[in-house]
């Protein structure tokens, strides 16, 4: 509460002036008081809204004035719960759905939330955060999608790092266009700032999607905001200089960076980056110079997992393995978690992707395994990488064994996991367990895109196993979006072998509004298939009958809605009196005469039933009228 300056009152005597102290009480109730203190705190953790700091003309000073509190205005955006918000019952929510998540059960977890929604304990942002990280983790993309729209339509108000989850599930889908799609509308309508890991995973994604430039713009846009020079960042982009063979970037950004920070650099994350640079220009004396400065006996600079990592690709990468190795059993023997963390998941798949490139792919498989001695689990990704190196090099048994650990430590496999094996099949003369693996891909629930399908239907007619070649066709035509080309391909390999009937089933299921366009050419080719045996006029036949039935089932439609509005018409006309509809001949002329006949025959009726009940009551009145008139002669009389 506000005390006013003191007031001075003369009370007792007029040369006496007494202090006396008047509190000026600026709310009704202490609860108002309360709720005044909590909003100013939560201004306090809260920066300035973002069209505060886009405006880019100064704006004249106005005159204080009381504005209504943040949360009291309906035009400003609803801002996200505070951590505080997670307790009783909602953190019993959310310790369930985190049981949910460690026991690999994300299908459940994704159900339970969104049931809870609309419960009466309403999970936080965090617990849904929680299970977006864990779909994301897994590369369940289209359901982070599905769970982030259902949260968006029931009004739960994202935070930042739900923004973040967003934006990486796009990159990660290659679809970097509709991150920064987000990523502006983000800016323009969130009522939060970015933060410096939503411009790492801007600028990394973009990188890695082959964007340089547009991820240095954004690099411009972050120190426009006055955030402070991110050494990640830096190293991102450093790397992607690098990737397109481009040192002089690569130096470029180092001395920027280095005069930002005033000539001393303390984080060692973009050493590994300016070591490709050094031998992008071959200058590999200045390049082991760099990794003494980063990592020899004597340096200070703060070197973290990712580090090391960056410095171990650039030596793996450039013939310095044997250093390579040093340093990884440095890093190994350093690793103490939780105390100090030099070691990864990406130590490990640097180190298995060098020792493939030296062909030392034994050791690269005893490395991989020896992941979960450092507390290191392997993803879908780092098994599809070795699976991938062991089925290039034409091991494809090591690759299924690898393949048969998936499920013991907890990975699901993807579209691409089954891809490479499938492919590495037919390449082994395999076909039956490449159809197989297929099968796997459909039955899991997984969606295999067109080029894999097209693939498979290669695969089996190459070994000449064309009855399962047509049953994969028939299965994936409705889950597909097919093209013409494949298609005509099916229909080109059951032509060679006589069956024409099949190639007219597959003509007739096209023109049942498949989404590919039948035109002139796509029926010419047609027509040259069934010219073989002079069938050419049973197309024309077939596209004929097509389009009768559907004539006639428009018909059909067509009378089948006009039987309808007439039954609702009559169905009005017996249920109002015929009086609010207009003229009764116009209503009788638009009736059969047999309707017509009874509607007159029902109105007599039920004009001479009320005559009847009329006459009686006269003849009842009257008779009540004599009797009165009686009894009131006979008391005068008396």
């Amino acid at each position: 509460m506000a005390l006013s300056k003191p007031i001075f009152f003369n009370l007792a005597r007029p040369h006496r002036l007494s202090y006396v102290y008047l509190r000026f009480l600026s709310f009704s109730s202490p609860e108002e008081a309360a709720a005044e203190r909590r909003r100013r705190k939560r201004q306090l953790r809260i920066e300035p809204p973002l069209s505060a700091l886009n405006r880019s003309q100064p704006q004249q000073a106005k005159p204080q004035s009381q504005s209504p509190p943040y949360y009291l205005n309906p035009n400003n955006p609803k801002l996200p719960e505070h951590v505080s918000a997670l307790t009783g019952n909602r953190l019993n929510l959310h310790n369930r759905i985190l049981t949910l998540i460690r026991e690999n059960d994300l299908e459940e977890a994704s159900l339970y939330t969104r049931h809870s929604i609309y419960s009466n304990c309403r999970p936080t942002i965090f617990t849904i955060n929680a299970v977006l990280t864990a779909l994301l983790r897994q590369s369940k993309y289209s359901d982070l999608l599905s769970l982030h729209r259902f949260i968006t339509q029931a009004g739960v108000v994202p935070n930042i790092i739900t923004h973040n989850l967003i934006f990486q599930t796009y990159l990660d889908c290659r679809k970097p266009d509709t991150a920064l799609e987000h990523y502006k509308q983000f800016i323009n309508d969130a009522p939060m700032n970015p933060s410096p890991t939503t411009y790492r995973i801007l600028i990394k994604g973009l990188v890695d999607n082959n964007k340089l430039d547009r991820a240095m713009e954004i690099k411009e846009e972050m120190d426009g905001r006055g955030f402070a020079p991110d050494p990640t960042v830096y190293h991102y982009l450093m790397l992607g200089h690098a990737r397109n063979s481009d040192p002089d970037g690569v130096f470029k950004l180092y001395e920027d960076l280095k005069g930002k920070l005033g000539g001393v650099l303390e984080d060692g994350i973009v050493y590994g980056s300016l070591m490709k640079g050094y031998f992008l220009r071959e200058m590999d004396k200045e390049a082991m110079e760099c990794y003494e400065e980063a990592v020899g006996e004597n340096s200070k600079v703060k070197m973290s997992a990712v580090a090391y990592n960056s410095v171990l690709d650039a030596l793996s990468k450039n013939g310095k393995f044997d250093e390579a190795l040093n340093l990884f059993d440095r890093m190994t023997g350093e690793h103490n978690p939780p105390r100090r963390l030099t070691v990864n998941l990406g130590s490990f798949n640097v180190m298995v992707d060098g020792y493939c490139a030296q062909g030392r792919f034994k050791e690269a498989m005893e490395v991989f395994r020896k992941m979960g001695e450092y507390r290191c689990s392997p993803d879908t990704l780092s098994f599809n990488n070795l699976i991938e190196q062991l089925c290039n090099n034409g091991m494809l048994v090591e690759a299924e064994e690898v393949y048969g650990e998936m499920e013991g430590k907890g990975v699901n496999p993807d579209e691409y996991t089954y891809g490479l094996l499938m492919d590495t099949c037919f390449k082994e003369d395999r076909p039956d367990d490449a159809a197989a693996y297929f099968r796997k891909t459909v039955e899991s629930g997984l969606r295999p895109n067109l080029a894999v399908y097209n693939r498979l239907i290669d695969g089996l007619v190459k070994f000449e196993k064309i009855d399962e070649a047509k049953s994969f066709f028939d299965l994936m035509v409705k889950k597909l979006k097919m093209d013409v080309s494949s298609y005509q391909f099916m229909m080109k390999v059951l032509s060679n072998e006589g069956r024409l009937d099949e190639v007219l089933g597959i003509v007739d299921t096209l023109l049942d509004d498949t989404g590919v366009d039948f035109d002139e050419d796509f029926q010419e080719f047609v027509k040259a298939e069934l010219r073989k045996e002079g069938r050419e006029d049973e197309l024309t036949k077939l596209m004929e009958e097509k389009e009768r039935k559907k004539a006639e089932a428009k018909a059909k439609e067509a009378e089948a809605a006009e039987a309808a509005k007439r039954s609702a018409r009559a169905a009005v006309a017996s249920l109002l009196p015929s009086k609010l509809f207009g003229n009764k001949e116009i209503d009788s002329e638009s009736q059969p005469e047999g309707e017509v006949q009874a509607s007159k025959e029902e109105t007599t009726g039920t004009a001479t039933e009320s005559e009847s009940v009329e006459t009686t009551a006269e003849a009842e009145n009257l008779g009540d009228a004599e009797d009165k008139s009686d009894r009131e002669g006979a008391s005068v009389s008396a």
